[in-house]
């Protein structure tokens, strides 16, 4: 789930049905930096960084978007990757 304080417009998706059974989309705005943990033979993974959380993407695969995080749900998954937890 977003964040509501992310500076994001929400549009209804062309996907979705007219009787109702509608998809949101929002484009996130992000400048996507490769990750320190990517490695050099194209395993790459993006991070983008906001006060409210983060997003990922695949650097392979960027048409396919991006998943987002709030900040402390992003924080945990970092703190176990740092413990090594995961």
């Amino acid at each position: 789930m977003l964040n509501k304080d992310l500076p994001v417009t929400w549009f209804k998706s062309s996907y979705s049905a007219a009787h109702g059974d509608c998809v949101e989309i929002a484009h996130l705005p992000a400048s996507f930096r490769t990750s320190s943990c990517s490695t050099a033979a194209d395993n790459c993974v993006e991070v983008a960084d906001w006060e409210t959380g983060a997003a990922i993407r695949d650097t392979k695969h960027r048409d396919l978007g991006a998943l987002a995080f709030p900040a402390a749900e992003w924080r945990a998954f970092i703190d176990a990757v740092k413990r090594r937890d995961l």
